[in-house]
């Protein structure tokens, strides 16, 4: 799948679908833009992938982080736990998603930055 957005640019054909969640309501969701943003970090342009779905600088920390500790846990003598399975690191996550869905749909400099 990964071959596909290397090759095809989702900007310039309709192969790709469109954001139902966009198309019905006219608001940006906080997925909106990152088929974009992984063709371009997949073209090396990884500054503009992130301006196309700043929460992807938030996955690329959760999914480090969750490597890194699957690693240690699978192949260390030590075992830690997984941070990420806390509630409140659960909850501050899901306040940093919603706020950036809102934040993203404001139509005033500097939110516009946000949108994709």
């Amino acid at each position: 799948m990964l071959s596909l957005y290397f090759f095809i640019d989702p900007s310039a054909t309709a192969f790709f679908p469109k954001c139902p969640f966009l198309s019905l309501t006219g608001i940006y969701c906080p997925g909106c833009g990152s088929q974009r943003a992984i063709h371009h970090i997949l073209q090396g342009q990884i500054i503009t992938g992130i301006r196309h779905n700043y929460m992807f600088l938030l996955v690329t920390v959760v999914l480090s982080y969750q490597a890194v500790i699957f690693v240690i846990n699978k192949f260390g003598t030590k075992t830690y736990n997984n941070l990420l399975h806390k509630s409140k690191m659960t909850n501050t996550i899901l306040v940093l998603v919603i706020l950036f869905w809102i934040l993203r749909n404001i139509p005033y400099f500097p939110f516009t930055e946000l949108a994709p």
